[in-house]
């Protein structure tokens, strides 16, 4: 099980989206754990690389307009953002 680690974009995203998804953590909570046991996703989270600027993260959509930006590196898992599309890669 990897430790998860929370970045302070991600911290500041995520009481962003609290304000207006009370429910966010019930959504999110099973998804960090499947990642942080290194388990496959369901294919609805369309998880996939990124490249570019953000080359070596992955992201996943918890909701269909909601991204989860994260790595994983040395037994880590790093959550870097969380948002809109829009929000996360303006």
């Amino acid at each position: 099980m990897r430790e998860i680690e929370y970045t302070g974009k991600f911290k500041r995203d995520y009481k962003r989206e609290k304000r207006t998804d009370p429910d966010l953590a019930d959504v999110l909570q099973p998804v960090l754990e499947l990642l942080a046991a290194d388990a496959a996703l369901p294919d609805r989270l369309a998880d996939h690389g990124l490249s570019g600027a953000w080359k070596g993260f992955r992201d996943c959509h918890i909701k269909p307009d909601l991204v989860l930006v994260y790595e994983k590196v040395e037994g880590i898992l790093s959550l870097a953002r969380l948002g809109s599309h829009s929000e996360v890669f303006g």
